[in-house]
């Protein structure tokens, strides 16, 4: 861990010294008790700003962030307008620059609309987002995706997909397995992540182009990751919470365990577990994507897809990957903080830090969160970790007690 600190300009030491007078004034009384992480940084959100902010604003989303130890936060394009071109992208900015209270950098589509018929200003946006992504919707021709690698490549960017083969979904909503047998719901094949994935690992072969795959869940994908980067392919990958703590035989009928891609098997969980120990899987995100209560009400069938995780993230994965030894702590920072940082190129301020209570156990209770969503498979599960302060830019931006 002291590596990984030094490395990143952070601390000599995860344990608190007498370095900081926000540290020293607030919270050094119980020091002891008390661990600190360079500020994590999660790749994937859905700040819903502009166009649905009755789901969440840049504002609430980066609170939670805060809240949950984040001091930075990647937001997706599926906006409205969409980020398709400057004019579009500067609505987003201005937002972001009046509300946001950590990092949140911004996606640029690729296609016009998300609708994968014509690519975006790709180079007018570059300078003003990390990555571009029409995620949500995967693009489905071969020949668009092999154009927009290569425009993205050329603007100093990296391609980021939802991998999904709209032909394969068939009207799914769970994944097509034996909990959708046995209770008659339409289910998604893994197949509809993973042949997407196919085709977009022979174009960055091809083309030399970064790729980067959000939120894998099946483990076909883990594979023909593992096998790319074997090849020398430029990729990187990400999952999510859910697909590593969850499978099937956990799903109910309630709107809270709805997202796409879909939670899986459990031989699907353990290849990702297997993914994130030998480095295939180089980072976990959240895909945070919150709904209104009314939209989340309507069971798995008729609600909608996402869930929300910025909260939970750390003490989830720290409580059941850590505690329970399936990776370190140090493995755990690496994919929380320091590789999604490495990847996209997102620098971490020397007081860009969170502080957490290894020791504090309670429940997850989503009434608490600072986002306005409220859908979360884990709602009453006990974790250890707790945090109590995030600072970033310099700026104490969350307190225990003060949210």
């Amino acid at each position: 861990m002291a590596d990984i600190m030094r490395k990143y300009s952070v601390f000599r030491s995860c344990r608190i010294p007498s370095f900081s007078p926000v540290l020293s004034e607030e919270i050094l009384p119980v020091a002891e008790e008390l661990t600190v992480f360079p500020g994590f940084c999660d790749v994937h959100v859905h700040f819903r700003e502009p166009g649905f902010s009755y789901k969440e604003t840049v504002e609430s989303g980066s609170r939670a962030a805060a809240r949950g130890g984040f001091t930075a936060a990647c937001a997706m394009p599926n906006l409205s307008p969409v980020p398709d071109s400057a004019e579009n992208l500067e609505k987003e900015l201005e937002i972001i620059r009046n509300d946001a209270v950590v990092r949140v950098l911004p996606y640029g589509a690729i296609t016009v609309g998300e609708k994968g018929e014509k690519l975006a200003e790709i180079e007018a946006m570059a300078g003003n987002v990390v990555a571009f992504s029409d995620d949500g919707k995967g693009i489905q021709s071969r020949e668009m995706m092999r154009e927009a690698m290569m425009r993205i490549k050329a603007a100093g960017k990296i391609t980021v997909c939802h991998c999904e083969d709209e032909a394969l979904v068939r009207g799914g909503y769970v994944h097509d397995g034996n909990y959708a047998r046995a209770h008659g719901h339409k289910g998604i094949c893994s197949e509809s992540e993973w042949r997407p994935i196919e085709r977009d690992l022979e174009i960055a072969k091809e083309t030399g182009a970064p790729y980067h795959v959000c939120h894998i869940s099946c483990r076909e994908s883990v594979e023909l990751i593992r096998q790319a980067k074997r090849d020398g392919v430029d990729v990187t990958c990400e999952t999510a919470p859910h697909y590593l703590l969850l499978d099937e035989n956990d799903l109910r009928n309630e709107g809270r365990f709805k997202m796409n891609p879909p939670v899986r098997g459990a031989g699907d969980r353990f290849a990702l577990l297997e993914g994130l120990r030998d480095g295939t899987i180089d980072m976990i995100a959240t895909d945070h994507a919150p709904h209104s209560a009314e939209e989340k009400s309507r069971g798995l069938a008729k609600s909608s897809f996402g869930v929300v995780g910025l909260e939970t993230a750390f003490p989830l994965l720290y409580t059941y990957l850590v505690r329970e030894k399936i990776i370190s702590l140090e493995k755990l920072v690496e994919l929380m903080a320091v590789n999604p940082r490495e990847r996209f190129g997102i620098p971490l301020g020397p007081s860009d830090f969170t502080v957490f209570n290894l020791n504090a156990f309670y429940t997850v209770d989503p009434s608490a969160f600072a986002s306005k969503g409220r859908a979360t498979p884990f709602k009453g599960w006990g974790v250890y970790g707790k945090c109590v302060l995030t600072s970033c830019g310099g700026k104490t931006v969350y307190t225990a007690g003060n949210n």
